[in-house]
């Protein structure tokens, strides 16, 4: 008996959904909105956050050791460096690597460049760079190394420069943690908006088959036999409305990207899209499902007080 009546369920939400056809469409449309919505806000995050990592990679901090130091006491050092949980990468630069970069960057300033020849010795000592995974980390990595330091002269750490950095790392931090609750906020919103215009065309469009519900619990009908069609023509919506959104998204990235890529370096958001396609589209498919089918039953049982 059960899967008598889910069938004539189902069907009774099919035959509904192909006998309304503009009806239909009206609320594919809407909904085709409100989906195409939610994919560019996922869209924008990943922009949002592959410019946030690209900024983050842009910064690091350097420690500078005493010329002459023994490399075997620097390694150490660098090595326990990477076993911080902190610690994203260690980059070792050696003193020879360290002055031929030194004269690469200063090879346009001749004086400079003559006063280094005439040393006896290399004036710079080895250099380890440091990225954290999160900007708000460099804090403790810096603190870590003032203990390796330690109060004595035999430290063969010359400086850290996490503290001239200190400031513009601070406000990068602040920036970033700022774009990202924006981004939220704003979101959130956008969606909000959305999901009641969906509501509200889904639900005009299951107040012209009131007469039809009406007649339906005139023969008895339960209220969950009653409701069953619009609910399956929800699913209906969200599954056409996704298809529809994730194939426009194929030109629309396809025509984008390059901006994208011109203006945030870096970023290939078409890449992102094929990688992702799947993940993407299922989002879209449940939002979609979920959103329609919830407001036909919200409008079936709340609108039309059955």
């Amino acid at each position: 008996m059960i899967l008598i009546k889910a069938k004539r369920v189902l069907k009774a939400g099919f035959v509904n959904f192909w006998r309304n056809g503009w009806v239909s469409l009206a609320a594919i449309l809407v909904t085709v909105t409100t989906l195409f919505t939610v994919g560019s806000l996922i869209f924008s995050k990943a922009v949002l956050e592959s410019m946030l990592n690209h900024i983050q990679d842009k910064v690091d901090i350097s420690v500078y050791f005493k010329t002459g130091a023994d490399e075997k006491d620097i390694m150490e050092i660098k090595d326990s460096i990477a076993k911080l949980a902190e610690v994203k990468s260690v980059e070792y630069v050696s003193a020879e690597k360290a002055l031929e970069d030194f004269k690469s960057r200063h090879k346009d300033n001749a004086t400079l460049m003559q006063s280094i020849e005439e040393l006896d010795a290399n004036p710079l000592g080895a250099i380890v760079n440091i990225k954290a995974k999160q900007i708000s980390q460099y804090g403790s990595v810096a603190k870590f190394l003032e203990g390796k330091s330690g109060a004595q002269g035999d430290s063969v750490i010359d400086k850290v420069n996490y503290y001239q950095n200190k400031k513009v790392i601070d406000r990068l931090s602040v920036i970033l943690d700022s774009a990202k609750r924006l981004g939220v906020i704003v979101s959130l919103i956008l969606i909000g908006v959305s999901f009641l215009v969906t509501f509200n065309t889904i639900r005009l469009a299951i107040y012209s088959s009131r007469e039809e519900i009406e007649v339906m619990r005139l023969v008895g009908a339960s209220n969950r036999f009653a409701s069953g069609p619009f609910i399956v023509e929800g699913v209906m919506y969200g599954l056409f409305s996704s298809i529809i959104v994730i194939m426009m998204f194929y030109p629309f990235i396809l025509w984008i990207n390059p901006k994208v890529m011109n203006f945030f370096s870096g970023t290939d958001l078409f890449a992102y899209y094929l990688s992702n396609f799947w993940q993407v589209f299922a989002v879209l498919f449940g939002v979609g499902v979920v959103l329609c089918a919830l407001s036909s039953l919200v409008a079936v049982r709340r609108y039309l007080k059955i």
